[in-house]
């Protein structure tokens, strides 16, 4: 990554005594794609907005290569903005919704042509200038959307969950197309979601926030291998999350047993937050497990099972190509490198433990058989 383009720092907001960022420090790279990811209500649409002025930080300062542009309004900001629902002027066709930005920065009509051509080829609307916007299916609005906003060649496009009113599969196409039509014109994106899948998919950069903070930053490789808390372990896939203490350097203790694994440099006998990831498991005889217990649910996922198997009363979940009935009794082999130790945090003890997953899905059975 090359320069610093954009940076944030010490940036807070406050709306009526509610606290939504606390004391954000964040850069973002020219030609990066970065995702905000983190649940409803954690202040990843805020950042998005003071990025693109229209909200302002009660405190902190908004630098665009190095000058703080805090009281630059939107408009004169080179930033452009795509959201959820796309703003599309349904009285004006393909053609003029993408030609509207640049009509109003009275680029010449031959040059507007160019533009609105190569942006309709660029999203795979070639032929499509002449159509209504009505007659036009979510993921064809969705390229118009994206269409508009970079044919006023913006140093950054900021989008905000733009693909939420997609289905599933026209999701992932357009996962596919942002990442293609991002690399290709080498313009920084900031993009704003909830869907854990799509972020580690598309982005160079991943921030996790929570509660109006920061609670990781690093590449989708990192978030998923090395989770910082809690957290970060169950935003991001499913994690098992147990209570441990690391009892020396590459030895640590938990589920009643001392295991081998490849971490360091925390204090003799600290009590931790272990992880194991449930496709790390491997599924094995009794008598060859490392630990034992019970399954206790099975849910078919097409590629492999998922299993809820009780360990001491902790329901791990575990994910096997080998089916596993209900009431079997099993072994579980955990490999050094499938073990992540981390600090102990505020959200220790809340993630983890898939005992209220069981029960949920006992839940919906009952209702079902109850319904029928």
């Amino acid at each position: 990554m090359s320069n610093k383009l954009l940076d944030l720092k010490n940036i807070s907001v406050c709306f009526d005594d509610a606290v939504i960022l606390k004391n954000i420090n964040l850069y973002i790279c020219d030609g990066e794609f970065i995702t905000l990811l983190g649940p409803s209500g954690c202040g990843k649409t805020t950042t998005l907005r003071i990025i693109a002025g229209f909200v302002n930080p009660d405190t902190g300062d908004v630098l665009f290569e190095g000058k703080r542009i805090n009281d630059i309004p939107s408009h004169k900001r080179e930033i452009n903005t795509i959201f959820q629902k796309y703003a599309l002027f349904p009285h004006l066709n393909v053609y003029e919704n993408i030609a509207f930005g640049l009509r109003l920065q009275k680029m010449p009509e031959k040059e507007i042509k160019t533009t609105v051509e190569e942006m309709l080829s660029l999203v795979n609307l070639k032929g499509f200038g002449k159509r209504n916007i009505n007659s036009l299916s979510g993921g064809q609005q969705q390229r118009v959307a994206i269409a508009r906003a970079l044919a006023v060649r913006p140093r950054v496009l900021l989008l905000d969950e733009p693909l939420g009113a997609l289905d599933l599969k026209l999701r992932k196409d357009m996962q596919n197309e942002l990442k293609s039509i991002q690399q290709r014109l080498g313009i920084t994106f900031i993009y704003v979601t909830h869907d854990q899948e799509e972020a580690l998919s598309m982005s160079d950069t991943v921030v996790v926030m929570d509660n109006g903070e920061i609670q990781q930053i690093g590449t989708p490789l990192d978030i998923y291998n090395e989770p910082k808390n809690a957290f970060v372990a169950d935003f991001i896939g499913e994690s098992n999350i147990l209570d441990g203490k690391m009892l020396d350097d590459y030895r640590c203790f938990f589920s009643g047993k001392e295991f081998k694994c490849l971490d360091t440099g925390f204090e003799k006998n600290e009590p931790v937050d272990v992880v194991v990831r449930p496709e790390d498991v491997d599924v094995v005889p009794v008598e060859e497990g490392m630990v034992c217990g019970t399954v206790t649910n099975l849910t078919f996922k097409g590629v492999h099972y998922e299993i809820i198997v009780d360990i001491g009363n902790f329901k791990w979940m575990i994910q096997t190509t080998d089916y596993q009935p209900v009431g079997a009794h099993i072994g579980l082999k955990i490999d050094p490198d499938a073990i992540h130790v981390m600090k102990k945090s505020e959200y220790s003890g809340k993630f983890g433990d898939y005992s209220t997953f069981s029960d949920e899905i006992e839940e919906m059975s009952i209702n079902d058989e109850e319904q029928e």
